[in-house]
């Protein structure tokens, strides 16, 4: 017999620190503002520290390595290895700390996560070979990790339920913005050695002695620990019962546009840095037009997330999240299904993959209610993050196999991905506490 799964009280009729009246930005409380401050900030600098190895992943493995070039074949192998250990360590971190999270509360556990991330992403600075750098980005992606279920669930939970897609919209900003601020961090230290550039990675953990005395545990959680008492639900219970549904699917779906995703995110600075059209560039020409391609695809995608946020208000989450994978289906074939002049994918295809990235800003506000509060954090952590192992194989995966500086073929291939993820989507339940059918009737 499926254990019983204690839930809290029936979320449609009250939702902690939330007041029925409440309809504008003035009328949030003093504790609301801190929580929503302090899970914007946690996004802010997960997409900060997420993204730093990113932007000098070649030019540092190289120098780890002792080769001449970034083009050798082994900083390619070596710096898609950490990449695919990072990617593990997020998934591992999802479950680890959304396990905190619903044990010790969405404050302390967040707490956690940033001070885990900064201090291993500091850390990264005094690698002095590629498998210690590994070991960094490792422990670093357990509270990038984790701090994606927490902070979710913190928000879910005491801000308007039906302001979550817009909510959602905007955490997911924040990890756009920290991205922008990594490069940043990268273009103003261009001339210092790129270990120095994780020493920024540090600055989060100064926010951690804030959220620790003024954020306090949401009052859905307290009371589902208080009606639990000591039966409090396992990571088990995840696939006991109506959850077990609601979990499978979330994997698949996680799974697959992630590692179709993260493909694209890792590779294509590179194949676009390996055009023909652009052997006969100068390295700091090159290194330019990847600069603009990037700030146009995060530009992009802060238009997707609130583009996201608007279709799930007027058609819910399940047919939005499908229709966005079906649209990055589109934009992949488009740019790789065939060779484009480099100015198109710049100023085009790229842009419009970034856009369908606002898909990921959903996850957010609508995996969290989709469990009861006690696996809250556990669920939504381990189900989206779980993705990340899969990615990380994917990453490897293309890394190898692709031809030798041309990863059009590979991220073609990426792109079909998003149709499981797509055909899953709409099995999908939409969250229980959301008044969907009611907008749908205005």
């Amino acid at each position: 017999m499926d254990k019983a799964i204690p839930t809290t009280v029936n979320p449609s009729s009250r939702q902690s620190g939330v007041r029925p009246e409440v309809e504008h930005l003035r009328d949030l409380s003093p504790q609301q503002w801190k929580s929503g401050i302090a899970a914007w900030l946690g996004w802010l600098f997960d997409g900060l520290d997420m993204h730093l190895y990113t932007l000098v992943a070649a030019p540092f493995v190289a120098q780890l390595l002792q080769v001449a070039s970034t083009a050798d074949p082994l900083v390619k192998r070596y710096s898609s290895w950490i990449q695919a250990a990072f990617l593990i360590g997020w998934a591992l971190g999802g479950g680890f700390f959304g396990r905190i999270g619903d044990r010790l509360g969405r404050s302390r556990a967040l707490s956690l996560t940033i001070l885990t991330y900064a201090i291993f992403t500091g850390l990264s600075f005094f690698a002095q070979t590629w498998w210690q750098l590994m070991i960094c980005r490792f422990l670093a992606a357990l509270g990038i990790g984790g701090e994606w279920a927490v902070g979710a669930s913190l928000l879910s939970e005491t801000w308007p339920r039906r302001w979550r897609p817009w909510i959602a919209a905007v955490l997911q900003t924040g990890v756009n913005l920290g991205v922008l601020l990594a490069y940043l961090a990268t273009y103003l230290m261009a001339d210092l050695k790129p270990r120095y550039v994780f020493l920024i990675g540090i600055l989060p953990a100064l926010m951690v002695y804030w959220i620790r005395r003024n954020v306090p545990e949401p009052e859905d959680w307290h009371a589902a620990k208080l009606q639990a008492r000591q039966n409090e639900p396992g990571i088990a219970d995840l696939f006991r019962g109506d959850v077990r549904r609601t979990t499978l699917l979330t994997i698949v779906v996680c799974a697959s546009s992630l590692s179709a995703w993260w493909a694209f995110m890792f590779w294509h600075p590179q194949h676009l840095f390996n055009l023909p059209e652009l052997s006969s560039w100068l390295q700091a020409d090159r290194k330019k037009l990847m600069s603009t391609t990037f700030f146009a695809v995060i530009t992009a995608s802060i238009m997707g997330n609130f583009v996201a946020g608007w279709l799930a208000k007027h058609f819910g989450y399940r047919r939005t999240i499908a229709s966005m994978f079906f649209c990055f289906v589109l934009a992949m074939l488009g740019a790789f299904g065939q060779p484009h002049h480099y100015q198109a994918l710049v100023w085009f295809w790229f842009p419009a993959v970034g856009f369908c990235s606002g898909v990921f800003g959903l996850f957010t506000m609508f995996m969290p209610p989709l469990f009861p509060t006690l696996l809250r954090t556990t669920g939504a952590g381990f189900c989206y993050n779980i993705g990340r192992i899969a990615a990380a194989f994917g990453t490897v995966f293309f890394g190898l196999f692709s031809k030798v500086g041309d990863f059009r073929t590979a991220l073609l291939y990426a792109g079909f991905l998003f149709i499981p993820a797509m055909i899953f989507a709409l099995f999908l339940p939409e969250p229980a506490d959301e008044a969907i059918t009611a907008t749908l009737l205005e």
